[in-house]
């Protein structure tokens, strides 16, 4: 039976000026995402305006990701350095120190992508004879493929397993961490990693942290990246992300939501109310988007003028930093920035307390 959803959205009674469109999302985007995935697309954009960016890494969008990290985050003979990979070399000794001398490790990389910030850490982790395995965790299917094609290949003698998770919504499974010979949860130390600054791109990053915190063993670390800095003193410029993978996002949305060109218009912008910078659809037309496959039948009406938030980044202040670590159960270890003092190696453990 179909599943009637009532908008409490109404169409504007006077609306002379403004044309009112369909939109009906593409069979690509109903392949693309499961039924609850979808009831979760219909729930932002009703209540918040907005489709998370977690989103836009399945389908074709790992292909939009994974060539906009080749292109421009990937080192290149040249010389240019990636901030994340040189992070984790310099923080590999306080990483290996703190876990017990002698003792073998299970890296468990949420939001893996295409596993390259891990590569060289993982080398000379592996060099010393400490690494157990490797679990790789994404939303995206197609990007889980993509991290075991590349991970078999760099090393094809350590143990790989992947799953799907949505780290915003639960918890690591346990499972994962299971002995296959006495079924008995593996007890072995644990590096949570959470790189490519994605704590920033998170709507709910307390239920994040949380989460993570909730997986964790007293022994177990989380090591996550991110920009720093003040996001009200943004100076417009796009660049990285906000241009590159926003691009591409922008794209996506349009083929596969349905809006016209001609619709709607890209912009890139400071948000006060989220503390974050944005990158939002404006549309100039009345838009009725009508989810109707899968057993949903959903109206959602976006009035011209409105805009919908398809990427966002925060940047942190280390004073406001520090606050969501403890808010949310964690322990401080060490940090570091880059030399540029643009990013931030986090390294955390379960709070004593």
């Amino acid at each position: 039976m179909a599943k009637i959803f009532h908008s409490n959205s109404q169409l504007p009674l006077d609306m002379p000026n403004s044309i009112s469109r369909t939109a009906k999302p593409s069979s690509e985007f109903y392949s693309i995402f499961s039924e609850e995935e979808i009831l979760g697309i219909i729930h932002a954009l009703e209540f918040r305006r907005e489709i998370p960016l977690k989103y836009f890494y399945k389908g074709r969008g790992a292909k939009i990701w994974d060539d906009f990290y080749l292109k421009y985050l990937i080192p290149k003979w040249y010389g240019r350095s990636n901030v994340e990979i040189d992070l984790l070399k310099n923080n590999f000794q306080c990483l290996n120190d703190n876990i017990q001398s002698g003792e073998k490790i299970n890296i468990i990389d949420v939001g893996a992508g295409n596993s390259y910030p891990v590569k060289k850490f993982i080398h000379r982790l592996n060099q010393l004879g400490r690494v157990n395995k490797y679990i790789a965790l994404d939303i995206s299917e197609e990007l889980l493929n993509l991290s075991k094609r590349n991970f078999k290949k760099w090393f094809p003698l350590i143990e790989f397993i992947s799953s799907t998770i949505d780290i915003e919504n639960s918890c690591v499974p346990k499972n994962l961490f299971q002995n296959q010979a006495s079924l008995e949860i593996d007890d072995t130390a644990k590096i949570f990693f959470h790189l490519g600054v994605t704590i920033g791109n998170h709507q709910n990053r307390d239920k994040v942290l949380q989460n993570f915190r909730d997986s964790m063993g007293k022994n177990d670390f989380l090591v996550f990246t991110n920009e720093t800095g003040s996001n009200s003193e943004w100076d417009g410029k796009v660049r990285g992300g906000c241009n590159y993978h926003v691009e591409g996002i922008y794209e996506w949305v349009k083929n596969k939501i349905g809006i016209k060109n001609e619709d709607c218009e890209l912009l890139r912008k400071y948000d006060l109310k989220t503390d974050s910078i944005v990158a939002n659809i404006k549309l100039r037309n009345h838009y009725t988007i009508n989810f109707s496959r899968m057993g949903i039948d959903k109206n959602i009406e976006i009035s011209e003028g409105e805009e919908i938030t398809i990427w966002r980044h925060h940047k942190y202040e280390m004073p406001k930093l520090m606050q969501e670590i403890e808010r949310c159960g964690l322990q401080l270890v060490h940090y570091n920035t880059d030399k540029y003092k643009s990013h931030i190696m986090v390294i955390c453990k379960v709070a004593s307390n």
